[in-house]
């Protein structure tokens, strides 16, 4: 189980970041309410990303939920887990509309960043479990002020 803050209710246009300031407006919705683990920062050195499947979850919510496992982003080079979480298991259809959702943000996210000048590795690297996320991430320091680089 995992306390997960929405900082993106389903079918947002929406992307707020760690600080709940609004990073940018998305062409597309976002299919996942899709937050973050309050206490752990991720390997990347933001807030450990989570989407909570199911229906639309209010801005701002949090929810303690079972953690079934997590998908693998490569961001600049950088790894970045993104736990999966639901009340019940996931079904085979949610997990692949997830791979493939993350699969197509990281093609998106490596045009976006090539046009920002910024280099360095974006693919979906498929599948981990959530014990393995969990044991990556780190606990967050009392005096955490937000990730080390930009986004």
């Amino acid at each position: 189980m995992v306390e997960v803050a929405i900082e993106i209710p389903r079918w947002s246009f929406l992307k707020r970041g760690s600080s709940g300031a609004i990073d940018f407006v998305s062409p597309l919705p976002c299919p996942f309410n899709y937050g973050a683990v309050p206490g752990l920062l991720g390997l990347e050195g933001d807030l450990l990303d989570a989407l909570v499947l199911g229906p639309r979850l209010p801005l701002g919510s949090r929810h303690r939920v079972p953690a079934w496992g997590a998908i693998i982003l490569v961001d600049r080079g950088m790894m970045d887990h993104k736990l999966v979480c639901s009340a019940e298991p996931p079904s085979a259809t949610q997990l692949q509309a997830v791979q493939r959702f993350f699969a197509f943000y990281a093609l998106a996210k490596s045009l976006l960043n090539r046009f920002r000048g910024q280099t360095g590795r974006h693919a979906c690297d498929g599948w981990c479990t959530a014990e393995s996320a969990l044991a990556l991430a780190r606990p967050k320091p009392g005096d955490w002020r937000g990730p080390g680089i930009r986004f």
